[in-house]
């Protein structure tokens, strides 16, 4: 029988999981087993580990590299005003090394760029996120459902203990939204009203959201941000291929100018490189952040508004913690228009299109799915990637 991921001894072992890629397989079997088991107890709607699958998988091939190397080298290669910033830093380049082909420095731009650390920095970024999440809510997630789970009838004591465990105040540090999650998760075990039970879903769904956003904004930035070497790094090891005797003479003379308020056409030419490179990486590495595979094929675009309605349950919103919640973090109220996000990067952006995803989705059952086969998952409990992802 194959080891449950849901329990808490099961999750510490896979958010400390050394390897990325395993341990993001396993994250994300991790997840679809907690939203399962949570689910079991309020009926087939979605929670917020249910949410964090789907996540989990896409924050997968991100970490696997998975098309980004193409769409890197594509990116690259077709915008032109990344091509004419580069032909003005070949020419500057060949004014400095005339014995080099212009095809050579082009080379040399591509390879001093390294598009292999590029994405490297990326998943590394988008891999820690991953693991930060995770260590957090689903341990909190395991930990509730061991504790709170069965109750038949509610228990202040059962629920006041779990709360304990977590800590109190605001993210990034402190942990009160997931104490009001829990105990609007827990209070919706025992509430008859479909409305009702469905406001308090959504109410845990969002308060989790809001806090694992905000946990993750450091990743995130640094994910479509920190890919590109800053310009110091590139110049140094570009004039270091360059003249490799005299590298450091040329960069001191570079640093020289600079200090005297004066810049050399070189310095301007690789400013301009790295700027038109680091626009041309963000809009990759954001076109993959902000596409979520769901199940049945379905993809949803993040920049997109949402097409999609609310159910019957929550089109009328009357809970007063979730009314103030969503006043917060939707800047259009009971409405799907302009849910897509401009900027991943912006919190507020993200948090508005979320809003609106959780409610319009929560009942829908289809996102309760497993992402991987149950031959893949054998794999996986078995500590294997396994092929077909």
């Amino acid at each position: 029988m194959e080891t449950p991921y849901h329990t808490l001894p099961e999750v510490e072992r896979i958010a400390a999981h050394p390897e990325a890629v395993l341990r993001n397989l396993q994250i994300t079997q991790s997840y679809a087993e907690l939203s399962a088991r949570r689910a079991a107890r309020t009926g087939p709607c979605a929670n917020w580990c249910t949410y964090a699958t789907w996540a989990s998988a896409q924050a997968g091939r991100s970490i696997r590299r998975e098309d980004l190397r193409q769409a890197l080298d594509r990116a690259l290669d077709a915008a032109p005003e990344l091509r004419n910033a580069a032909d003005e830093l070949v020419d500057v380049l060949l004014q400095k090394r005339s014995d080099q082909h212009p095809d050579q420095l082009r080379r040399l731009l591509r390879d001093t760029l390294g598009p292999a650390a590029v994405l490297d920095r990326a998943a590394d970024a988008v891999g820690r996120g991953n693991q930060k999440v995770y260590a957090e809510i689903g341990r909190a997630f395991a930990g509730f459902i061991e504790n709170c789970l069965d109750d038949t009838r509610p228990t202040d004591a059962n629920i006041d203990a779990f709360c304990r465990t977590l800590r109190d105040g605001d993210p990034p540090d402190g942990q009160a939204g997931l104490q009001r999650a829990f105990r609007a998760y827990y209070q919706a075990f025992f509430v008859e009203n479909k409305g009702e039970k469905a406001q308090l879903i959504l109410l845990a769904n969002l308060e989790i959201g809001f806090h694992e956003q905000t946990r993750l904004q450091p990743e995130i930035a640094e994910a479509l941000e920190a890919a590109v070497p800053e310009p110091a790094d590139f110049t140094r090891r570009l004039l270091a291929a360059l003249f490799p005797y005299q590298g450091w003479l040329a960069y001191a003379a570079l640093l020289l100018l600079r200090w005297v308020g004066r810049r050399s056409a070189l310095d301007l030419a690789i400013s301009r490189f790295i700027d038109r490179i680091r626009f041309s990486v963000r809009r990759v590495l954001t076109d993959n952040l902000m596409t979520l595979e769901l199940s049945q094929g379905r993809v949803l675009r993040l920049g997109r508004d949402l097409r999609a309605a609310f159910p019957e349950s929550l089109r009328h919103i009357d809970l007063p913690a979730l009314a103030a919640l969503l006043a917060r973090i939707d800047p259009t109220p009971d409405a799907l228009r302009d849910t897509g996000a401009n900027d991943w990067a912006d919190l507020g952006e993200r948090l508005h299109f979320i809003a609106d995803l959780f409610r319009s989705s929560q009942e829908d059952s289809g996102l309760l799915d497993n992402p991987f086969s149950a031959a893949q998952v054998t794999e996986i409990k078995a500590g294997k990637a396994p092929s077909g992802l």
